[in-house]
């Protein structure tokens, strides 16, 4: 009989224990998820940062968070993570009162784009599993994935062309930091180049010498089609390969392009994600564009905004740069647009992308 009712007290106290932990367990937990940096590369590893944390004086005896995760983020396995069809994730937890738990897990970014892991389930309950209770919470984790970088070997040939390394028709501007030495004032002299000093010392108006330097312009543009009957304006999944080919590519010149001082810019007859119109950058430099540009490749959305041809005539406002045109195909609309860019003061270079390609 006593033993009767020690089961008896021992099964009201379990009861009594799984009413509070269903009724107050999850209000006093906190979930947060970060990823150890915001930009990666894809191909490169990360980490993905979990911290929960009781602020309750209860024990937990399990919490399980879970999260659906695209199939581009691989997370590497660990005992207290199980992941399904690389989709869906669940971290399981074990929390004793005023705790807080910090748990990493490797990631692998399989392909450009922006990210965010968004909402989470979070559910506790106790060791026989009689009470539990679940919760939604809302969480933005978000990440970007720029394109692979591409070494040499699988870049387009004529590479001092679209670097700038080749002789160029620009025309020829000072450079307001290479001095090269002072003269006499002229009249017609910018006032903003006199050298007062010089003057001075001279008794008569002197101005500096500045050495010339090559404005080079690099714009990339890329064809989203595949074909030049295409009808569709989104691709197939086993289609898309070339595209990001295409991607990669642009945004290496870019990159190489504002790393050896130059300007860089990008157009294609394709949109940003959430966007409906076609996406033109015209080219610039500075410490802040490779990044920039950068962020723009990785938000890129394979969606056909305007036929190629017809999208290349629209770029009236491009003048003066080396233009080098990524295509998965030629014909003769699409070189008669070219000779457009080109009558534009352009310099205009074709690159095939698939096999038997080359510049034109």
């Amino acid at each position: 009989m006593n033993v009767l009712i020690v089961f008896l007290v021992l099964g009201a106290l379990y009861c009594a224990f799984g009413w509070l932990l269903t009724r107050f367990g999850l209000k006093g937990l906190q979930c947060t998820r970060s990823f150890s940096r915001l930009t990666f590369f894809e191909g490169e590893e990360g980490e993905l940062v979990e911290v929960v944390r009781n602020d309750r004086p209860m024990l937990i005896p399990w919490l399980r968070l879970e999260s659906n995760i695209s199939p581009h983020l691989r997370l590497g396995r660990q005992e207290n993570l199980t992941a399904s069809d690389a989709r869906h994730y669940a971290s399981l937890f074990t929390l004793m009162p005023y705790q807080q738990v910090r748990r990493r897990h490797r990631v692998r970014f399989l392909h450009r784009g922006a990210y965010d892991l968004g909402n989470a389930t979070l559910t506790a309950g106790d060791v026989l599993g009689l009470f539990q209770r679940s919760r939604e919470q809302s969480m933005q984790v978000p990440v970007l994935v720029f394109p692979r970088l591409l070494e040499d070997d699988r870049l387009p040939r004529p590479l001092s062309l679209l670097l700038g390394e080749a002789n160029t028709r620009r025309p020829l501007l000072t450079d307001p930091f290479l001095v090269r030495g002072i003269r006499t004032y002229h009249i017609g002299d910018p006032v903003r180049d006199i050298h007062w000093p010089a003057t001075a010392r001279m008794g008569e108006a002197q101005v500096r010498l500045f050495d010339p330097t090559t404005q080079t312009k690099l714009m990339v543009i890329l064809n989203m089609q595949r074909t030049d009957d295409q009808w569709n304006a989104k691709l197939m999944d086993y289609e898309e390969d070339a595209i990001e080919y295409g991607i990669s590519v642009a945004a290496t010149l870019c990159v190489r392009a504002l790393r050896s001082g130059l300007a860089a810019g990008f157009a294609a007859n394709m949109p940003l994600a959430g966007e409906e119109d076609s996406l033109v950058m015209l080219p610039d430099a500075g410490p802040a564009r490779e990044e920039e540009m950068l962020a723009v490749f990785a938000r890129l959305s394979i969606l056909r905004t305007l036929s190629f041809p017809y999208f290349l005539r629209t770029l009236t406002q491009l003048t003066d740069m080396d233009i080098l045109i990524l295509s998965c195909y030629d014909s003769e609309e699409i070189r008669l647009s070219m000779e457009q860019l080109r009558s534009q003061n352009n310099r205009v270079a074709l690159h095939l992308m698939e096999e038997g390609g080359g510049a034109a």
